[in-house]
């Protein structure tokens, strides 16, 4: 499972409520997709192509657990998050929607907005071909690289349940 694309770059302590704000919640995923993280950066919603890859640093997601923030990322077209660290509701969430996450001590000092990135959710690789240097994330349990590969937690449920 692999993601090549523009990083986005953003900082620490990141809430939910900055992923989405409480007045975009009610909208439809698509029209709530043009508003994502729109107060940190406004060219984030209006530019991010599929398969760019989100990075930030600690504390990403943080607060209210707002289930709809990483679906409303996925909704962009992201095609992975890569954090310092994420709060465990939000990172959770992000595995239950089939959104490719991972934690990486560091990673808000090895790339830069712009930066090319290569993601293996496999191995954990981060390669930026900008740069050309490498760094490994946190290993991913084997259960929810299942539940990624898998489309998400209801499509893991009704594979294991024989309804696929």
């Amino acid at each position: 499972m692999k993601a090549r694309g523009r990083c986005w770059k953003f900082g620490d302590n990141i809430p939910t409520d900055q992923i989405v704000r409480a007045d975009r919640v009610l909208l439809s995923m698509q029209d709530m997709a043009k508003h994502v993280l729109e107060n940190l950066n406004p060219d984030f919603a209006r530019s991010v192509k599929p398969g760019d890859i989100l990075v930030a640093g600690k504390h990403f997601g943080q607060s209210s657990g707002r289930a709809v923030a990483p679906k409303a990322i996925q909704a962009t077209g992201v095609g992975a998050v890569v954090v310092e660290y994420a709060s465990r509701l939000f990172y959770r969430n992000c595995f239950e929607i089939g959104l490719p996450i991972l934690e990486c001590a560091g990673i808000t000092n090895f790339v830069h907005d712009g930066d090319i990135l290569s993601v293996d959710m496999t191995d954990g690789r981060i390669h930026n071909e900008t740069t050309q240097q490498t760094v490994y994330a946190n290993p991913v349990d084997p259960f929810l690289m299942d539940m990624l590969r898998a489309g998400g937690i209801i499509p893991m449920a009704a594979k294991l349940a024989g309804e696929d």
